[in-house]
């Protein structure tokens, strides 16, 4: 109920901000550990719908395949891999999808926002939000 209640609390707050950028589009993506980007995803819409997916690792990247994965992901390139899956949009992002840490292999819930025109939060967690890691996107221009 308390999660619910902040999650609503949460969207009608971010609305009344008014930020009207768009998610959608490239973004680099830094490793978790040192900061250094490492990729570019690329998130987009599909059926009122936000997912993102590897459009690019770079050379400061040291895997270029998902060797952590499970199943059908095992072993697989990450470019062209969706790493963010079924976004609900909010005004300023999106809620209650999963995001997939290629580097783990584990795919956690998740919710994305914009803090401004070109930096993104996305929180990744495990049961609540208050129990996860935040980790901050910059637009690619």
């Amino acid at each position: 109920m308390l999660y619910t209640t902040l999650r609503s609390l949460l969207v009608i707050l971010s609305s009344s901000i008014g930020l009207s950028a768009q998610v959608t589009g490239l973004w680099k993506v830094p490793d978790e550990h040192d900061g250094v980007v490492k990729s570019i995803v690329e998130i987009y819409e599909y059926n009122s719908k936000y997912y993102g997916r590897v459009s690019q690792v770079l050379d400061s990247s040291r895997h270029t395949h998902c060797e952590s994965c499970v199943g059908d992901l095992k072993d697989k390139p990450l470019t062209g891999m969706r790493i963010l899956d079924d976004l609900t949009k909010t005004s300023n992002g999106g809620i209650d999808g999963t995001v997939l840490n290629p580097g783990s292999g584990k795919v956690y819930s998740c919710y994305i926002e914009l803090e401004s025109q070109d930096r993104l939060k996305l929180r990744g967690y495990i049961g609540m939000p208050a129990f996860g890691k935040t980790l901050y996107w910059t637009r690619l221009k």
